[in-house]
């Protein structure tokens, strides 16, 4: 999985690599939630002439999923990309801003775990019985056993808790986990609004996680890419079954989120991963949570499918 030195915090590429017809693609990308009632072939009909960068796309799209309703003119979002292959900043918006974390934090939980049994000699263990209790939490995103995961790291450090986890994280890795805030469990009902982190935090994880310079980075890979319903690729046509998908739903009254690494496979046979990182954020709960909760969804894999069909004309792809 090693790639060079560049970490994703560099910055956007000045001119994009492919030209769509802004107004024609966009509105066909919002024609239906997510394009979902679109097939692979539709959109990309709608790539040809000029227009601006990519990021210029997902600025002009966000505002149409506003006006679509999909996204709550007062809502707040992050959103991240990088390019593995060209080493290059795909898009960046509100990338460092502290956001609430909700399941998306269970990976950093994970990745806090085998920080401490690295360095805990001998003490602390990955038996089965904790892969088993890993896979719930990350593959069925088990609030249960995410404390459970908690408090077995807490009890091997200082013994407070949640707030053990980001110690951890931050005294092996620093210049990842620069904006993450872990204060609290997640209780059963899922509704945890305290923990935080930025959309570069993820990214810069992700990025940390492909290129193997995290202990047991391949265990958490093999997790986050358990198959399961996420914002990436689930429900988004033009993103082939073939594509692996690496990632973490994140769900509250308060927040709809997805942060993961896609491998998509070119027609030359080679793989061109990326990072997509999607929050939505709301100050209040949502009144209707599963109406609120399926739109936002669908904002997110539109984004998904603008920063796929653009690696798509960079590399060819499947």
């Amino acid at each position: 999985m090693r790639s060079n030195d560049t970490p994703p915090d560099v910055p956007l590429p000045p001119e994009p690599l492919w030209r769509p017809t802004r107004r024609g693609f966009l509105m066909a990308l919002v024609a239906c939630p997510a394009a979902l009632c679109w097939g692979e072939s539709a959109l990309a009909r709608k790539h040809h002439g000029s227009s601006p960068s990519l990021q210029t796309e997902l600025e002009l799209l966000l505002k149409r999923l506003e006006r679509r309703g999909l996204i709550h003119r007062g809502e707040e979002t992050s959103w991240s990309g990088f390019d593995f292959t060209t080493h290059t900043k795909l898009v960046s918006i509100n990338e460092d801003v502290p956001r609430q974390a909700a399941s998306m934090i269970k990976p950093f939980i994970a990745q806090a775990f085998f920080f401490a049994v690295e360095n805990s000699n001998g003490k602390l263990r990955y038996t089965r019985r904790v892969r088993r209790t890993m896979e719930r939490m990350i593959r069925r995103s088990d609030n249960l056993a995410a404390d459970r995961m908690i408090r077995l790291i807490s009890e091997h450090e200082t013994q407070s808790g949640a707030q053990d986890v980001e110690r951890i994280l931050k005294r092996h890795a620093p210049d990842i986990f620069r904006q993450t805030r872990i204060v609290e469990e997640i209780p059963p009902n899922g509704r945890t609004y305290r923990n935080q982190a930025s959309a570069h935090d993820y990214s810069r994880f992700l990025y940390a996680l492909w290129d193997d310079r995290l202990p047991y980075a391949d265990e958490v890979r093999d997790l986050m890419g358990l198959p399961n319903r996420d914002r990436i690729s689930s429900g988004v046509k033009v993103i082939p079954a073939s594509v692996g998908v690496y990632d973490k739903t994140g769900s509250t009254a308060r927040l709809c989120g997805d942060m993961g690494i896609v491998d998509a496979p070119g027609r030359n046979g080679r793989s061109y991963p990326y990072i997509f990182v999607g929050i939505i954020e709301r100050s209040s709960r949502a009144k209707d949570y599963g109406r609120w909760i399926t739109r936002r969804s669908n904002a997110i894999r539109a984004v998904s499918t603008l920063v796929y069909l653009d690696m798509k004309r960079r590399h060819n792809l499947v």
